[in-house]
């Protein structure tokens, strides 16, 4: 028996020796989620493309805050021990926002959103929801990844009046494509996340 067994040992060893593996992978983005220890303190592969790192958990040394965004052209991602980032390559595959003829305004801006940055490759912003109070009616444009920052429970509404109740835990990482129009109101606790559109 033990000839079957060892294949499959070696096997997840090898799992391990990967690194972190992607949570999304698609053609626009590949997107890791990861924390930087002392035995492996830059589990994500190194990038030839554009990236994105959103810090989620800082570190001791103080280097990063939750909530900070780098954008950088190439290499890895800046991690000190105990940091929890969400890392997101851009792929070479560039998709036009879509021309609004919804009659609603975009997702951003909106009223107090605060943008984090922006280039030819992103607009990336935050967003608190207050319990209670529905954002605009709005019409996304661009897809984007979308970061929970809390726990999260959200009711989208549709202009037709149909909603969805959706629940997010912290930190839990998101790809949503355009062409939605909807409201949304945070229906418990706190909530927030950080977008990033691509453009």
């Amino acid at each position: 028996m033990s000839k079957f067994i060892l294949p499959v040992v070696i096997l997840c060893f090898a799992a391990l020796c990967q690194g972190a593996q992607p949570i999304v992978d698609n053609e626009r983005v590949t997107v890791w989620d990861a924390v930087s220890t002392q035995a492996d303190p830059n589990p994500i592969p190194s990038h030839n493309r554009d990236f994105v790192t959103i810090y989620l958990a800082g570190a001791a040394d103080g280097a990063h805050k939750k909530g900070d965004v780098i954008f950088a052209h190439n290499g890895a991602a800046k991690l000190s021990p105990g940091e929890r980032v969400v890392v997101i390559e851009l792929k070479d595959h560039p998709v036009p926002p879509l021309p609004n003829k919804s009659g609603y305004p975009l997702a951003f801006p909106r009223p107090r959103v605060k943008k984090v940055l922006e280039n030819n490759r992103i607009v990336v912003w935050s967003y608190a929801w207050k319990p209670g109070e529905p954002t605009p009616m709005h019409f996304h444009d661009k897809d984007v990844v979308v970061v929970y920052m809390e726990d999260t429970a959200l009711k989208s509404t549709t202009p037709e009046g149909k909603s969805t109740v959706n629940e997010y835990s912290a930190f839990q990482t998101k790809f949503n494509l355009r062409d939605r129009v909807h409201t949304e109101t945070l229906v418990r606790g706190t909530g927030s996340a950080i977008m990033t559109e691509l453009k």
